[in-house]
């Protein structure tokens, strides 16, 4: 079987050079990226319609490598696609609850909502999936978080207080990542 190729799925961000999934990026010989569509963009269907592309592009299997709005982005695109079965595993860094308002930097609910995030998809996940969360996050807390993985039938993986897992919480390079990564597609 051919190794996966690790798709990195960004948040509701800019391009951020010293961002966790940049550093992976650059590490990972195979890696892909969806290109970050930014705050500004908030269209679900867009970034829905990014990753169906891309992965459907793609020759091999995929591990999906999300981070924050990432996850609720493959919690929804997997809901609706007929290329759930080229998923071999999906880690899910710090998704973030939307059940409560979010901080001044971040998309206010009524906005994600009338994108189409809301409400967070609770379904099982059609491939293997682990939730990396933390606790002391300010987009979701840490019983709520996961409470979502158990929904989406995911492995936890407590990463004790890491904040967002962001360059604002200390967070550039995240070496656990590849060590994730190997263990999804194990």
């Amino acid at each position: 079987m051919t190794d996966p190729i690790p798709l990195i799925v960004p948040g509701l961000r800019d391009h951020v050079a010293r961002h966790w999934q940049t550093w992976l990026a650059e590490r990972l010989p195979n890696a892909h990226s969806l290109t970050p569509m930014g705050r500004e963009n908030l269209s679900l269907g867009a970034r829905i319609a990014d990753l169906e592309a891309t992965i459907a592009r793609l020759t091999t299997p995929v591990v999906l490598v999300a981070h924050s709005g990432g996850c609720v982005l493959v919690a929804h695109w997997a809901r609706q696609t007929a290329l759930a079965h080229r998923v071999c595993g999906a880690l899910l860094a710090t998704p973030p609850t939307f059940d409560r308002p979010l901080p001044p930097a971040y998309p206010q609910l009524d906005a994600l909502d009338a994108a189409g995030w809301l409400p967070v998809p609770r379904e099982r996940l059609p491939f293997p999936s682990l939730v990396a969360a933390s606790r002391n996050d300010v987009l979701g807390e840490f019983d709520a978080v996961c409470q979502l993985a158990r929904d989406w039938g995911s492995g936890v993986e407590d990463l004790g207080e890491v904040g967002h897992l962001n360059p604002a919480s200390g967070y550039g390079p995240w070496p656990l990542a590849q060590t994730l990564i190997q263990r999804l597609t194990s």
